[in-house]
């Protein structure tokens, strides 16, 4: 995935699904699935640090001063 434009999530997510089609097919050169495997496993991979950047994000808050905060959910007993 040589590319100089950094994809969006969505577009990731969209070229890992045409990969995973194309796969599925069963018909594509082996030479040719080993580089569709690849691409799809660095496309997976920028999908799980996107998802794993906002997860770190949504567990912040801002406190009423501005501040950033951990968001913890405390189980009641």
């Amino acid at each position: 995935m040589a590319e100089d434009k950094v994809l969006t999530f969505e577009e990731a997510m969209e070229k890992l699904e045409q990969i995973v089609e194309k796969l599925e097919e069963g018909d594509v050169p082996l030479e040719e699935a080993i580089s569709f495997y690849k691409e799809g496993m660095e496309l997976s991979k920028l999908c799980h640090n996107k998802l794993k950047h906002v997860e770190e994000q949504l567990t912040q808050v801002l406190t009423d001063d501005g501040q950033a905060a951990d968001f913890s959910i405390t189980e009641e007993e």
